[in-house]
């Protein structure tokens, strides 16, 4: 297992941590107005336990935000009627979230204003290159990230961002705040077998409003949820915002995108609902996931047709070898009652 190296960052409204595995960003203290302290960012709890090297390496060391270039991962699954893998498919499409979410990523310009990394993708694949920069805004409690995505050669692939948001033991304690978005779709199949919480391959109207497996209505913006769940929805047609107000401790995370680069958010409820190591029914974590893809179902399905992509929503992107791909976000805190 290679030696993950981090940089860190401050600034006057926080301090960030950056690590070469996965490029991932996290932990990330921010300082609000009033002096108080916070942390959003989810770093998983099994960092440090020496068991890890056996995980996929995108799992070993897994924590805050990062890139998934592809998103998702081709895999053979049991899922509802109209979900197929007819689309492109290619050598490392099964690699979870991509190549990028599982090797070390090279340093590139790190000064006391920004930390910036590269990926370099295997010679076989769609892609070359990945570039990220993380940029703390001088002025505010806020984080400016930019990706860019080199194409090796034309494709279509599902893309995404994975932030993933630490949530308190206190049912309910979080509020997820979205921005105005058309539909609420439940995942066609079983994410993890027997922790499934909402009928697969349905639609709604509202997140507050959610039917699940057993008949009940909940609202699925109260996290953490109160069964052991392991479960994804997807909105779609969301603006390019969504919030997460922590009630309990008076302040609000915020996170923007291109929403015309990716027109869906990925709700990953991750609820105490997977037993085996390294979750151990005690992984609690809400993933706010900007996304142009159909789940987390991988290139084959993604790019191919499936009943979100014939409902109009984007489930892939096109990307061009003479065109780099520049996408923005940030994500930012405030104080709330």
């Amino acid at each position: 297992m290679a030696k993950t190296t981090r940089k860190a960052l401050a600034w006057a409204h926080g301090c960030l941590s950056v690590q070469s595995l996965g490029g991932m960003l996290g932990p990330v203290l921010f300082l609000l107005p009033d002096g108080r302290q916070v942390s959003p960012l989810h770093v998983a709890r099994w960092g440090n336990d020496p068991q890890r090297g056996a995980l996929p390496e995108i799992l070993q060391e897994l924590r805050g935000e990062w890139p998934c270039v592809p998103f998702g991962g081709d895999a053979d699954r049991a899922l509802a009627a109209g979900w197929t893998a007819a689309g492109e498919s290619f050598k490392g499409a099964t690699v979870p979230h991509g190549h990028g979410s599982n090797v070390h990523w090279d340093w590139s310009v790190c000064d006391d204003h920004q930390l910036s990394l590269e990926c370099h993708y295997p010679e076989d694949h769609p892609i070359r290159l990945l570039r990220r920069r993380i940029v703390p805004d001088p002025t505010a409690a806020a984080i400016d990230i930019i990706l860019e995505i080199e194409a090796r050669r034309m494709c279509r692939l599902p893309i995404g961002l994975h932030p993933t948001f630490r949530l308190p033991l206190r049912s309910g304690a979080v509020t997820i705040e979205p921005g105005a978005y058309d539909r609420v779709w439940s995942f066609p199949g079983d994410l993890e077998p027997g922790a499934a919480q909402f009928p697969p391959a349905r639609q709604w109207s509202s997140l507050g409003r959610v039917e699940t497996r057993d008949g009940a209505t909940i609202d699925a913006t109260q996290v953490p949820l109160v069964a052991e769940v392991e479960d994804l929805l997807q909105l779609t047609g969301i603006n390019g915002k969504v919030a997460l107000h922590y009630r309990d401790e008076g302040f609000r995370a915020r996170l923007e995108w291109q929403k015309e680069h990716f027109p869906s958010l990925l709700l990953w409820y991750s609820n105490r609902g997977r037993k085996a190591y390294p979750w151990d029914g005690r992984h609690v974590a809400l993933g706010v996931e900007p996304i142009a893809s159909a789940f987390d179902l991988g290139p084959a399905i993604s790019s191919a047709s499936n009943p979100l992509e014939q409902a109009g929503v984007a489930t892939a992107l096109s990307l061009d070898p003479d065109q780099i791909f520049t996408s923005r976000y940030r994500l930012s805190v405030e104080a709330a009652a």
